[in-house]
């Protein structure tokens, strides 16, 4: 018996030891889905709402399960890149251009991370010419002058600093009883104004970037299919960190904000606001949470956006490479930091405008990528025995037809009051 009990707890050691190894790229990418723009999501929507949308975070959550599992999965049984199975499945037309649209997308996206640094800083009293230029260099080394294990535990810091929300909402006293009530039975509306804040917060949960960036991950950590049960978990202990992060960034809002009648129109208007309810500390936490979340995110997106391009066009990609050994992947990442850096920094800025038009190039791409996945995890040629089972794959398609409309429908709001 004592045997049997000192393997029992050796296998336990050897599980856990095997779990912290792989954990990772499921919980930088689930913190990541919590940029600037989803923080910003998130507290326009508890400003304005209070309590009444927490129940969207649910759906958020399968979605967002859903499909990172499916790019965890593909990593693992291909051994190949997300842009790799596009170009040799559907081509180097389709690849092209839907990859071009990509890398605009991804520089119009990157430039919405510096605007939150720029945002962040500014509650500190620190000027976007300078907390701009010093971020864009400690990314820029970061991710240059590092390799993939250093840069991961730097990532997964950020994901544990992201949590400075939670003490934000704490200070701010919220009413726990009627969060549970309105967690318990939902007051759902159906004008106009109400639905599109729930599309809001449900579409941020996914951007095309992601399922490239995960499914790199994946491949980088040299995941084996036998420890596929743990990078399972990793991915849902990723999504749970993004939607508890949401909850409380709601939570902080709509305590202070929305019960004394403050209107914002971004994440830094936010963390200003919160001081004259919520005290000085409560309003930096939250300013440091957005700094946090952009600057993890300005780092994360180049580096995706640059992944999967050379990955799709066969050329040397990874941070374990050197300078010289993936002169492109460098030379596409220093590019895309460069020019978002730029359009921050260019005085009057169209911020709005580049919102608005990465929305759009979003929304035309998310359905291609999305599609292109469930084609491809789909077919046995590509994935033998571990293709999606009919339940995932019911899932899958309500997902996309979802997150298309839901694309859609943020695109066309924006869109019409530009031109109108």
């Amino acid at each position: 018996m004592q045997l049997i009990e000192k393997l029992k707890e050796k296998n336990w050691f050897r599980n856990l030891v095997l779990f912290l190894s792989i954990l990772g790229p499921g919980i930088i990418t689930g913190s990541v889905d919590n940029d600037a723009g989803g923080i910003t999501t998130y507290s326009v929507a508890g400003a304005l709402y209070g309590y009444r949308l927490l129940w969207t975070l649910l759906p958020s959550f399968i979605i967002l399960a859903v499909v990172q599992e499916m790019n965890a999965r593909m990593g693992i049984v291909t051994g190949k890149g997300l842009a790799d199975l596009i170009r040799e499945n559907f081509g180097v037309k389709f690849t092209f251009f839907m990859f071009l649209t990509l890398i605009i997308a991804d520089i119009g996206n990157t430039a919405t991370e510096f605007a939150g640094v720029a945002g962040s800083m500014m509650v500190f009293g620190i000027s976007k010419y300078l907390s701009i230029p010093f971020t864009a260099i400690i990314v820029w080394l970061l991710v240059v002058k590092g390799d993939y294990k250093i840069s991961e535990r730097i990532f997964l810091f950020f994901s544990f600093c992201l949590f400075s929300y939670v003490f934000s909402a704490i200070l701010s006293k919220p009413d726990w009883h009627d969060i549970g009530a309105t967690l318990i039975k939902p007051q759902i509306q159906f004008n106009t104004n109400y639905l599109s804040m729930v599309l809001g917060i449900i579409g941020t949960t996914i951007a095309p970037w992601m399922q490239f960036y995960m499914q790199s991950s994946v491949i980088e950590k040299r995941i084996k299919i036998e420890d596929y049960k743990y990078a399972f978990w990793d991915v849902i202990i990723g999504c749970i960190v993004t939607v508890v992060v949401a909850f409380f960034i709601i939570i902080a809002c709509a305590a202070t904000l929305h019960k004394n009648g403050i209107i914002i129109t971004e994440a830094k208007d936010a963390a200003m606001s919160l001081k004259p309810f919520a005290g000085a500390f409560a309003s930096e936490l939250f300013a440091f949470g957005l700094f946090v979340a952009s600057l993890f995110s300005a780092a994360i997106l180049p580096i995706a956006c640059s992944f999967y391009v050379c990955e799709a066009f066969g050329f040397e990609a990874g941070i374990n490479k050197k300078i010289n050994e993936a002169p492109e992947f460098y030379a596409l990442f220093t590019f895309i930091i460069s020019v978002s850096c730029l359009i921050i920094l260019f005085p009057n800025a169209p911020l709005i405008a580049i919102t608005i038009w990465t929305q759009v190039l979003n929304a035309i791409v998310l359905p291609l990528v999305l599609i292109s996945m469930i084609l491809l995890v789909n077919n046995k040629t590509i994935m033998g025995k571990y293709v999606n089972k009919p339940f995932q794959n019911i899932v899958c398609w309500i997902t996309i037809i979802l997150l298309v409309t839901l694309s859609a429908l943020l695109v066309i709001s924006p869109v019409k009051k530009a031109f109108l």
